[in-house]
């Protein structure tokens, strides 16, 4: 499954790609900031602005320390340190996307200080000590994951004793098969979705007390509908998601709006706190 999941978010010479984008959108690619980007780099559903309504729940205080589990190009991490002064630990299992994601830091304006700390790695190996984050934000990463329990046990071990577990994750829904391709998955070979419940019981076998959760799929819809009127009404532009995901990338509004419509697949959002007895 790995070998597959690699192969999806295997991009080479993408940096040099969204440098085209920008330059024919009329932008300076060193001058650039984190909105021109948005573009490329806040694919997820609900976009940035998702992100950072969720963070704000968590409460986190500036310089805490965070992860960025399934980081991708950098864009949560980028918005995590500017809009929030956190110090950021970034990782994700594609070199193309880590390797993208240091020359987009550079473009923002981002010295190399140690506020945005980008790997190359694995959720289920971290490289980082026992105890090190004050929070985790893991967003639409767990869908590509077969073995939640060990990512979940992971996360625990990174995390500081009361530190935070930020989840925003698409699961399975109860109406009928989701539409492929869809931004995880070029089809369901990729794909390893699981019900909610089975996400909660799998946190609190490794510790996390829940705190807050809300159920965010009538809004993703909406936010697919929107990105898809502005894809009608503007055409692509020449910075878009298929320079991330290539020619699928075309497919996924339509898919991803009637997933949610008909509740194919669930979007979720949870924050739990690691228990003091982990």
């Amino acid at each position: 499954m790995i070998s597959s999941v690699k192969t999806h978010y295997t991009r080479p010479g993408l940096g040099a790609k969204i440098r085209q984008g920008l330059e024919k959108a009329g932008k300076i690619p060193e001058q650039i900031n984190l909105r021109d980007l948005a573009p490329v780099d806040q694919l997820h559903t609900g976009g940035g602005a998702a992100t950072l309504e969720l963070v704000a729940q968590a409460g986190l205080d500036k310089g805490m320390t965070i992860l960025d589990a399934g980081c991708g190009i950098g864009g949560t991490s980028r918005l995590l340190a500017q809009k929030f002064g956190l110090v950021v630990h970034g990782i994700d299992l594609s070199k193309d996307f880590i390797e993208t994601a240091n020359v987009l830091n550079q473009w923002c304006g981002f010295a190399e200080d140690g506020t945005i700390n980008l790997k190359q790695g694995s959720l289920m190996a971290l490289p980082y000590p026992d105890n090190f984050f004050d929070a985790v934000l893991c967003q639409h990463v767990l869908l590509n994951i077969k073995d939640k329990p060990k990512a979940f046990a992971e996360l625990s071990r990174v995390l500081a004793s009361r530190g935070k577990l930020i989840l925003h994750e698409i699961v399975d829904g109860p109406g009928p098969a989701p539409r492929y391709p869809v931004p995880w998955a070029a089809n369901e070979s990729a794909s390893m979705l699981c019900s909610r419940q089975d996400l909660g019981e799998y946190a609190k076998k490794a510790g996390f007390e829940l705190v807050f959760s809300e159920d965010k799929t009538h809004s993703a819809a909406l936010w697919w509908k929107k990105i898809n009127a502005i894809k009608k009404a503007r055409g692509t532009g020449p910075l878009n998601p298929g320079l991330v995901f290539g020619e699928n990338a075309g497919q996924f509004g339509a898919n991803m709006e009637q997933n949610f419509k008909e509740q194919a697949v669930l979007c979720v959002e949870y924050i739990w706190i690691k228990s003091n007895f982990i």
